[in-house]
């Protein structure tokens, strides 16, 4: 099977890049089934359920959410009633919707979706992640219950989301990291047999400061005081993430390759499924 992963996509930049192009990334890279981090969507802070609409009416298979999953107010009611949409595992437990979901390509092959809220340099303690993750993915053994699984670690410190690759190698598909909107190069097999890497990077235009306009955050860098809200760059975006090819029957990665398209950083060839291991 053929997952694409793409990372954070970044306010209105990041929307008309899916829009416009993620149905001819999916065809051109033969993916059997697209995951999207949506949690910077709308206006890079949660993601409303309009645009969460728009995402999946574009070749989204699912969303994952993050920190921000319930800044747009509405979520808090659509998530219930879209279950293609998923917060994380470890947030609030009065939060609604699911923290991991069951999925299903075109051929009927079923995949495990879930997301994980790390603990290290974020803006609240969250729950352990770890052992959330844990549950899952005893319930779920690729091969077994689900002929893949991909775990979303949402997490500031690649310390951690290395330590969760690492904790969930054998046991998944794929773990990848978002939230920090740069995509990173370490994208391997680990030693028994999970996909990893440390971040998809974002869809969003990367001439900014992680996704949004520079001025303000210049300023705040700068100065040490606020002036303005930031607000999300709007110039063409980058298409960021991960294609992992899997194996059915043990649910393991056969290859894995970064995803870039379009926007500012060099582009990415991953159509051949060659990858490293």
């Amino acid at each position: 099977m053929r997952i694409l992963f793409l990372g954070d996509v970044m306010g209105r930049a990041g929307r008309r890049a899916i829009t416009e192009r993620l149905a001819g990334l999916r065809d051109r890279l033969k993916a059997d089934f697209v995951i999207v981090n949506a949690e910077n969507a709308s206006g890079g802070r949660g993601v409303t359920a309009g645009h969460a609409q728009l995402l999946l009416s574009s070749g989204a298979d699912c969303l994952t959410l993050g920190d921000h999953a319930f800044d747009q107010k509405d979520m808090l009611a659509f998530i219930d009633r879209e279950p293609r949409i998923l917060r994380p595992l470890n947030f609030a437990r009065e939060a609604p919707g699911r923290g991991a979901g069951v999925f299903a390509d075109a051929r009927g092959r079923k995949i495990l979706v879930t997301q994980a809220l790390g603990q290290v340099f974020m803006s609240r303690p969250y729950d352990d992640p770890f052992s959330a993750l844990d549950a899952v993915l005893r319930a779920h053994p690729p091969g077994g219950m689900v002929q893949a699984a991909v775990v979303d670690i949402h997490a500031e410190a690649t310390s951690e989301k290395m330590a969760c690759g690492h904790f969930c190698d054998g046991r998944a598909s794929l773990v990848v990291g978002t939230h920090t909107h740069v995509p990173t190069a370490d994208a391997q097999i680990l030693r028994r047999g999970t996909g990893y890497l440390s971040d998809a990077g974002m869809c969003g235009d990367y001439d900014s400061v992680i996704g949004m306009e520079k001025t303000e955050p210049l300023r705040r860098f700068i100065t040490g005081m606020a002036r303005e809200r930031f607000t999300p760059a709007q110039n063409e975006a980058t298409l960021a993430g991960v294609l992992v090819e899997t194996d059915d029957r043990t649910g393991l990665a056969r290859s894995i390759r970064p995803v870039r398209q379009g926007g500012r950083l060099a582009p990415t060839e991953a159509e051949d499924g060659a990858g490293g291991g």
